[in-house]
């Protein structure tokens, strides 16, 4: 069986678990530690405080500082309300394209390192190769913000990461941060009549959005000088106002979702405090004022940094070595990367299949592009079988 071939059969079977953020990912992850425990890995498992749920940590090669991970999310997005041509969680092959949900976001890379991995087991690398597989990475990076300090606690310190997000085997060296709140207002229910008796949890709402638009406008302003993104500045934005019953009732609840996705760490400190001091020093003292249990609570649904381009990495070197590239880019959407950066590793983004085609019915990875990665994982091995 060739690598590709064992790479196709091993993805069908991973494309056959709907691990759906809501849901259990530990089937999937039995499995790949099976598979891996098999190939001769060192696997742990670290379940989260449900137990429904694992991240997947394996090693290859020499005990020993300066490893290269492989990482990649074992879940997927949900595909209701999508028009699939065919089975979303059963691989269908179609004029040298993979269809399922996961093919390129991201099971196509994960499939691919697991096929390399028993060609690894045979090598006598001079440093170790690490699988890194987490939960919930469609949701706030949950399982890699858990996963990281569970690294540093055991002494583990790779050098690099290559994370298989669908780049289209581009190398991406920078990426902004994702920041995701939900904020929920408690006012006064009364009679429109008259609205001065109660706190109209909607309309307080709307004044912290209309804070928010003027930062908006504000991080226009803080645009670093050398910024690569597009746009070049840190943005926010509304996605969901609700709250209210009916024409005439002073609503008592509202709930606003919101997100900004900074260009550097001060502008996400900047937002946070600014309506921090917003909320406590304007909005809750007038809420307050007519109702002393009226309040507002912010959630935190997720904070992942940014993939800051470095002049030097190491990571980025290796990759375009093993693939030939001689440029790197930087994209919009987030991912772990950010995590693994903020461990002391090198970090770079590149993977089979284009963002273009993740999270959409019919999604797809094709087969050259899952032989690239091969490619680059089977130079990886030889590489590390030569050089420390």
């Amino acid at each position: 069986m060739t690598d590709l071939s064992r790479t196709q059969a091993i993805l069908a079977n991973l494309v056959g678990f709907p691990t759906v953020s809501a849901d259990s990912n530990l089937a999937m992850i039995d499995h790949m530690a099976n598979l891996l425990s098999d190939a001769g890995a060192r696997v742990d498992l670290f379940h989260d405080d449900t137990g429904t749920k694992a991240n997947l940590f394996a090693t290859i090669g020499p005990d020993r500082e300066g490893g290269i991970v492989l990482s990649g999310h074992s879940d997927v997005v949900p595909v209701t309300d999508q028009n699939w041509t065919s089975d979303p969680f059963r691989l269908e092959e179609r004029d040298g394209r993979l269809f399922g949900r996961g093919t390129c976001d991201m099971k196509g890379f994960i499939a691919a390192t697991l096929a390399m991995a028993p060609d690894y087991a045979t090598r006598r690398l001079k440093r170790p190769i690490h699988f890194a597989f987490t939960y919930d990475e469609e949701v706030g990076c949950l399982g890699a913000r858990s996963l990281v300090p569970a690294l540093q606690a055991r002494g583990i310190r790779p050098a690099m990461a290559i994370v298989g997000e669908p780049t289209d085997m581009r190398i991406i060296e920078g990426h902004k941060g994702c920041c995701e709140y939900t904020v929920a207002f408690q006012g006064l229910e009364g009679h429109g009549s008259n609205p001065d008796r109660g706190v109209n949890a909607v309309e307080y709402a709307v004044a912290y959005v209309a804070r928010l638009m003027e930062l908006r406008h504000q991080l226009r302003h803080r645009t670093p000088v050398a910024s690569v993104f597009e746009p070049p500045w840190t943005t926010i934005n509304i996605g969901r106002l609700s709250g209210g019953v009916a024409h005439n009732v002073i609503a008592s609840r509202a709930e606003l979702d919101w997100e900004m996705r900074p260009v550097q760490g001060s502008d996400a400190a900047f937002v946070r405090q600014t309506m921090a001091d917003y909320c406590n020093d304007v909005l809750l003292p007038q809420m307050q004022a007519v109702c002393p249990d009226a309040g507002i609570t912010t959630y935190v649904i997720g904070e992942v940094c940014g993939l800051e381009p470095m002049e030097e990495n190491a990571a980025r070197r290796l990759v375009a070595e093993l693939t030939g590239a001689n440029g790197a880019d930087v994209v919009s959407f987030g991912t772990e990367a950010g995590l693994f950066q903020q461990m002391g590793l090198s970090a770079v983004l590149c993977g089979p299949g284009s963002i273009e085609q993740a999270h959409k019915a019919d999604e797809y990875v094709t087969l050259s592009q899952l032989d690239q990665c091969l490619t680059m994982l089977h130079g990886l091995g030889e590489r590390l079988t030569r050089h420390v």
